[in-house]
């Protein structure tokens, strides 16, 4: 049984409150290519300092991206703030 688990491999993106278009662009490029390989993703937004004011701006980002994954894979946990990251999972769907 141990023999045929499968490994869950859990790739990380971090973006900042503000993240720029082509910043956040290249990120999804490699988000979609990590769900691709059949990866989990753990896409984070960090707040650093007083940036927690801008919490509103970095939910939209992490809804922006799994709105724009849909088709790769499916939201496992939508984005919840713990401290000072907003995080949230997206499994790959099964082929």
């Amino acid at each position: 049984m141990k023999a045929k688990a499968s490994k869950v491999v859990i790739k990380e993106i971090r973006f900042g409150p503000n993240t720029d278009d082509h910043d956040y662009q290249f990120k999804k490029k490699h988000a979609e290519k990590f769900l691709k390989e059949g990866a989990k993703l753990k896409a984070y937004v960090f707040f650093k300092g007083r940036s927690i004011i801008y919490k509103d701006q970095g939910e939209i980002l992490l809804l922006k991206l799994a709105q724009e994954l849909e088709e790769l894979g499916k939201v496992e946990q939508l984005p919840r703030l713990e401290g000072k990251r907003m995080t949230m999972f997206i499994a790959p769907k099964k082929k």
